[in-house]
Parts: C-alpha cells; sequence; structure tokens
C-alpha cells in the first residue's frame, strides 16, 4: 500500500516513560522509526496483530512498537513500546 502523504502521529506518554528506561542508543534507534512511520507505515518489519482491528507491531532490534492506523484520518496511534521477550505475544 502506498501513501501519497505523510501521516499524523499521536504518541501515548508511556511510550516516552520507557523509551527513558531503555539504552540511549536504542532509544535514538526506536524514535528514528517512529518518525519513519510517519512517511509510511506499511514499511519495514511490521506485522498485523491477530484478533485486532488495525493494530501492528513494527521490530526494531529486541524491541517492538506497537501502533494503530486510524486509515480514514491518517493518523497512527503508537500506543506501547515493549522488550521482546519469550513471554511478549
Amino acid at each position: 500500500m502506498k501513501s501519497s502523504q505523510n501521516w499524523d502521529s499521536k504518541i501515548d506518554p508511556s511510550v516516552f516513560k520507557s523509551l527513558q528506561k531503555i539504552p540511549q542508543s536504542d532509544a535514538k534507534k526506536i524514535l528514528k522509526v517512529i518518525n519513519l512511520l510517519i512517511a509510511n507505515p506499511y514499511f519495514g518489519d511490521i506485522q498485523k496483530m491477530k484478533g485486532e482491528a488495525n493494530t501492528w507491531r513494527r521490530r526494531v532490534g529486541s524491541y517492538r512498537i506497537f501502533f494503530k492506523l486510524i486509515t480514514d484520518e491518517k493518523i497512527i496511534l503508537v500506543f506501547h513500546l515493549e522488550r521482546r521477550t519469550s513471554t511478549t505475544y
């Protein structure tokens, strides 16, 4: 799916709290990927979450960014950031 214009993003405050708790190098990578989502949320290592409407995850190293797409309004809602472990899913 191709995007003709940038999307708007809304980031839950809990994501910023999570970013403060992880190593700075990882946090910078994650913020860079979140900025890339605005240009095209369908690009990269993404996967639709089963059983959830319009909920996706993007892999960044050992971390996962969970977001919802509101396609009518072209809004990306980043609502969760989690380190991938054996119990993540």
